[in-house]
């Protein structure tokens, strides 16, 4: 059964929407989320005066907020009443209306910024991931690998741990109708939203998050992805419980890292906390988790002194019995 408003409710969320700046806002977070610098940027306003109408807004249940550092990011509203009812005014407006037309312009100028500083950072880094891409096979074959072990049939939600640049979420888009990716660096997300906003993909956002905490209700995904995170991570055991915790029933947890290897400078120089896992382990702590391995793939380097990636797929064997006006987990 779908929630409603209230009475007082729905009076409080249109009370909150229907003034011109807290509207406008609400047509800006159609289309992308923002900060609230972002916001006083483009709308002209204080930074008092944005942020009053934001916390206005998030009263209203319309709009959620998402602290990352010293920043906070806002979106609509994901689901419930306050969604339908934003889609609903959004809807009936005229998009060629001069102020929301005009203050897409300068959305548009600030996305272009934001792309550019990610392209920095990107640039910046870019020898060190070089240096690693070039250890292992090749990523279009990992890839390639990856939408084998998922197949093509269409799934509800993505959580990407470790999203870094996003990519996964971007190979995946096809897939999913809502996609989350978290991340612990708000540079990486940075560059992450700027892919995501060049690729069109509007049903994908991004948070910082801690992967051992995940800012998520229990059983709300049908697939988690670990691209290439484990071996930074002092505990990957906990990770992955954590990982298992958010999959709904009969849900899956893909893996994807290195083999066991003895490559001491990545260690030194690229932060890596582990060498490598070995397929084994990798399966105990699956199960430890309450999942169930369904299959582990290596992709050898086409040389003998390359890395080998593995990809570990499980499956949460919990099956969803429909039954009266609720569900059952068997």
């Amino acid at each position: 059964m779908e929630q409603s408003h209230t009475v007082e409710a729905l009076l409080t969320a249109l009370r909150a929407a229907g003034e011109g700046t807290r509207f406008r806002i609400l047509s800006l977070l159609g289309e992308a989320e923002l900060s609230v610098k972002d916001l006083t940027a483009i709308l002209g306003q204080s930074q008092p005066r944005i942020s009053r109408h934001l916390k206005l807004l998030a009263d209203a249940a319309l709009i959620d907020r998402f602290p990352e550092g010293a920043w906070v990011f806002y979106r609509l509203t994901e689901a419930g009443p306050g969604r339908r009812l934003v889609t609903d005014l959004l809807s009936a407006t005229d998009r060629s209306d001069l102020v929301l037309a005009r203050d897409r312009e300068r959305l548009a100028l600030t996305k272009q910024e934001h792309a550019e500083a990610a392209h920095s950072y990107f640039a910046a880094n870019a020898e060190e991931w070089d240096t690693i891409r070039a250890l292992h096979v090749a990523e279009d074959v990992v890839e390639a690998a990856v939408a084998e072990a998922l197949g093509s049939q269409s799934f509800d939600s993505l959580l990407d741990l470790g999203t870094g640049t996003g990519r996964m979420l971007e190979l995946l888009h096809p897939l999913y109708s809502r996609a989350v990716g978290i991340d612990a660096s708000p540079d990486m997300l940075a560059v992450a939203r700027a892919n995501l906003d060049r690729a069109g993909i509007t049903n994908a956002q991004v948070r910082l998050g801690d992967i051992y905490n995940l800012p998520l209700t229990r059983e709300s995904f049908d697939l988690v992805v670990v691209h290439q995170v484990l071996h930074f991570l002092d505990d990957p055991e906990r990770a992955l419980a954590e990982a298992a915790r958010i999959l709904r029933p009969g849900g899956r947890l893909l893996i994807v890292d290195f083999a066991p290897h003895d490559m001491e400078f990545l260690r030194e120089d690229h932060a890596h906390r582990r060498l490598g896992f070995d397929r084994d382990q990798v399966g105990q702590w699956i199960g430890a988790a309450g999942l169930a391995l369904e299959s582990a793939v290596a992709l050898p380097g086409g040389k003998t002194d390359t890395l080998t990636v593995t990809l570990w797929l499980a499956r949460d064997e919990r099956m969803v019995i429909a039954g009266g006006e609720g569900r059952e987990v068997a």
